[in-house]
């Protein structure tokens, strides 16, 4: 589920023309070309820059140069300067957040790349051939980035088989799930993932 919400946001710096907030609930916030919490504060704790193209991304006296799926994760004591260059989002995981909703079985899911393992979330890009399949596997709330254009077939536990178009460049955050992925579109499927732990 992706909501869609107008920014709405006081910031002590200049936020890029094109920066919006693509997604806010109870739990996270998504920035598109724009980092509103590079400014470690008691409400911008746990904070992580997805580049979406190139960039660069100034942190503790040094720059990093960044290309599409290249992450960075910052802690509460830490800051940065906003990414310059290319598209980026900023995902902030909200403190005080309700519990986190997990499935009700943790199967760890196959063909994955781990990318960050932390205490409160963790971090992978997903990854699927064409034709290939996933098999059961289970996943709690997270924010999901899409990278690539395809179309998955899913069989979630109790419920329907469905189809789902993968659109790239997005923001979505989803509920727990248990089920079986299918790629079968035309292209691999690759995204990146922050799934809550707590």
């Amino acid at each position: 589920m992706s909501m869609w919400i107008a920014p709405a946001l006081l910031v002590a710096f200049t936020i890029a023309q094109d920066s919006r907030v693509l997604l806010d609930n109870d739990y996270t916030r998504v920035t598109s070309n724009g980092a509103p919490c590079a400014v470690a504060s008691t409400t911008c704790v746990d904070r992580v820059i997805v580049a979406l193209g190139d960039i660069q991304l100034r942190a503790g006296g040094t720059t990093r140069k960044m290309t599409r799926g290249d992450l960075a994760v910052f802690a509460g004591h830490e800051s940065y300067a906003p990414p310059s260059g290319g598209p980026y989002f900023e995902v902030v995981r909200k403190p005080g957040h309700p519990p986190v909703q997990l499935p009700k079985e943790v199967i760890p899911p196959e063909k994955n790349a781990v990318r960050h393992d932390g205490p409160k979330f963790f971090i992978f890009e997903e990854r699927l051939e064409p034709g290939d399949t996933r098999t059961r596997h289970s996943h709690g709330q997270r924010v999901i980035v899409q990278l690539n254009r395809t179309r998955l077939q899913q069989w979630p536990d109790g419920e329907p088989e469905l189809l789902r178009d993968i659109v790239p460049d997005g923001a979505a955050f989803s509920p727990p799930v248990i089920h079986v992925v299918k790629n079968v579109g035309d292209k691999p499927l690759r995204g990146i993932v922050i799934e809550f732990k707590r």
